[in-house]
């Protein structure tokens, strides 16, 4: 799979939105028809919606603290689709429809500034859910989240989500956790950024990624390839898999057929050196 990949998603994406951006000041009346494809764009993951089967309902990790009346509530209201890769799941700007979740699969959580560069917060592997604080405000989205593979997202309205914060005592603490536990990754997503040693930086993504509460889908196996994690990285995939090297020699993690294996989950967080 990394060998198919000629270019970075952020590299590409850059390139398209300058490229439109040229093309609506060149010939205003593409606006109207450019604004009409990004939503139809922007539905099409809408519209291909449906209920959730009964597998699926166990992997979402809140649905278990509800009480009878509450999960009917919820399990009603309840969707999930199929996201291509490179499609949006959420996009900057716009309102909050639903609080979102990875069944399966693997999201990239990024923003745009006025240059078209991109900037990746985090990625949001199976059994995370996103977006509480946004759901909670009712306020347009801050960053951009997008499937860096096929992936399952599941969707609860805004509106139920509100009303389980308004009934539900278990949904609340499971809300409540979410927020603490973001606030220490984006912490720590904040030291990574300052860090300059490319096996710590790798490390510490890594760490973050097998957040049991965050992502309790994931276990003890993240389905990721080394394109993808250099995505989240900021690496190039070369230097992703000089790191990754640096970190099984030290008996961390276990590079596996698609995917990685931790060893040892408080060498990836400590302040220690590979190298």
């Amino acid at each position: 799979m990394d060998a198919i990949i000629s270019q970075p998603f952020d590299v590409r994406l850059s390139f398209g939105r300058q490229f439109l951006s040229f093309s609506v000041g060149v010939f205003p009346s593409l606006s109207a028809n450019l604004q009409s494809l990004r939503m139809q764009t922007d539905s099409a993951l809408h519209l291909r919606r449906r209920a959730l089967t009964a597998g699926e309902l166990d992997a979402i990790p809140w649905i278990h603290l509800l009480s009878s009346l509450e999960r009917d509530r919820a399990v009603d209201d309840l969707k999930i689709a199929d996201a291509a890769p490179g499609e949006y799941i959420c996009r900057m700007g716009r309102p909050v429809t639903y609080w979102f979740g990875v069944v399966d699969g693997l999201l990239k959580m990024s923003s745009d500034n006025a240059e078209g560069q991109t900037m990746t917060f985090t990625g949001v592997p199976p059994g995370g859910w996103f977006g509480e604080g946004t759901a909670m405000k009712r306020e347009t989205y801050r960053y951009n989240i997008q499937a860096l593979r096929k992936s399952m997202v599941a969707g609860l309205h805004v509106d139920t989500f509100h009303w389980l914060l308004d009934h539900s005592i278990g949904f609340n603490r499971f809300v409540m956790n979410q927020l603490n536990e973001r606030l220490g990754q984006f912490i720590a997503a904040r030291e990574i950024d300052r860090m300059t040693n490319p096996d710590i930086r790798v490390a510490r993504s890594l760490a973050s990624l097998f957040n049991p509460v965050l992502y309790p889908g994931v276990g003890e196996v993240l389905r990721i390839t080394q394109q993808e994690l250099a995505y989240l990285v900021g690496l190039s995939r070369q230097r992703v898999n000089e790191a990754l090297t640096a970190l099984a020699a030290q008996d961390a993690i276990k590079v596996e057929y698609g995917g990685l294996r931790v060893m040892d989950l408080q060498a990836l967080r400590s302040r220690m050196s590979f190298r």
